[in-house]
């Protein structure tokens, strides 16, 4: 029986278009090799959004992505907008709203090194081997999000800025709850990462996680880590690790660090994730990165790892979002690399954006 779903697609800015290209791509080949017929329909996010109507995310497309199952976006900002318009137009700010308004509170960021592409990490292969880590960041709290914020005159010339940090129970509970389900289908065991020896709300936020803990999830084995210490043990030893969740602020740049440990952040992709019958949002974890816009040499495999995504968690198809990395997999054993994960790697061809869409494509026409 032939199943449907609705994706909105949200290119953004940059490579947003190129990468995205690859995944319109992919989705053909779905609804005419497979029973799951995906209807697309585009969006505007971001800077190109700013540019054609003044803000960086309409209410018609806000009104759109809520009509959807799920929605695939590519990335957002630029120079061309930095410190140039106000904040609350900027493009980072409307997939910020993007983000709250559908109260996608937990964001998944998985790391996991690739066979074949182990030696473009920095880190020693024995190090990165087999390394399977998801880091869970609260996404609708903290620093992004809280009020009092700003920045203000003060006598002398001088100037403050400041920015308010605030979590309450039920936030934290939740996302603490989304990392716990995922460490129980995972090798169980997760660690909460916080600041707890200096800051209010992660004082709060460890004894949430303990309450949570001791009442559903004794099973699941956890542990507490401080951040600094976090960002060292990822480099040092970094498979010590299963799922790891943290606040805003501290998954923004721990997923970052992460993931560098496969070499490249054009690899990995990420879901952000809310109440259930909530559309989910599917994002490659890296910029839009406009210096390479229209040369055709991006790197669209974190965007098809994100429809992968999709197709598990929005779809409900862990066959075809297999069948997808799989692709993938293979096409990195051949030895196909774009620019950004070529590194010094023997016997293996440069291609191009399009040309890798192609490759991926052709992998799943013989599965």
């Amino acid at each position: 029986m032939t199943t449907s779903y609705k994706l909105k697609i949200l290119a953004g800015d940059g490579i947003g278009s190129e990468i995205v290209g690859e995944a319109h791509k992919v989705i053909d080949w779905i609804n005419s090799a497979t029973d799951l017929r995906i209807e697309t329909s585009e969006g505007l996010l971001g800077g190109c959004s700013t540019d054609a109507h003044g803000v960086p995310l309409t209410d018609e497309t806000l009104n759109d992505c809520n009509n959807s199952d799920a929605i695939l976006m590519g990335a957002v900002g630029g120079p061309k907008w930095d410190g140039k318009v106000a904040y609350d137009v900027r493009p980072e700010a409307g997939l910020l709203k993007l983000r709250k308004s559908l109260d996608l509170y937990a964001n998944l960021r998985p790391t996991k090194v690739i066979d074949a592409l182990i030696d473009s990490s920095s880190l020693k292969p024995e190090i990165v081997k087999e390394l399977d880590i998801m880091i869970v960041r609260e996404l609708t709290g903290g620093l992004y999000f809280g009020t009092p914020r700003g920045i203000e005159d003060l006598k002398n010339g001088e100037q403050r800025g400041f920015n308010t940090c605030s979590y309450t129970t039920s936030e934290i509970e939740r996302v603490a709850r989304v990392a716990f389900e995922l460490a129980g289908k995972r090798n169980g065991k997760v660690t909460s990462c916080d600041k707890a020896n200096v800051l209010e709300t992660s004082k709060l936020w460890r004894q949430v996680v303990i309450d949570l803990h001791e009442r559903e999830y004794s099973d699941i084995e956890l542990d507490h880590i401080y951040v600094d210490n976090c960002a060292m043990q990822l480099v040092r030893d970094p498979r010590q690790f299963d799922v790891i969740v943290t606040d805003n602020l501290f998954g923004d740049i721990l997923s970052d660090e992460s993931a560098m440990l496969t070499g490249s952040l054009g690899m990995l992709p990420s879901a952000s994730m809310g109440n259930e019958g909530t559309p989910y949002l599917y994002e490659p974890i890296h910029g839009s990165a406009p210096d390479i816009a229209g040369k055709n040499i991006a790197n669209p495999l974190a965007t098809l790892l994100s429809l992968a995504l999709c197709l598990r968690y929005s779809f409900n198809r862990n066959d075809l979002g297999q069948k997808l990395e799989d692709a993938i997999s293979t096409v990195l054993d051949d030895g196909l690399r774009t620019s950004d994960i070529m590194g010094t790697a023997k016997n293996c061809k440069q291609v191009s954006t399009s040309e890798m869409g192609d490759a991926v494509i052709v992998k799943l026409g013989a599965m």
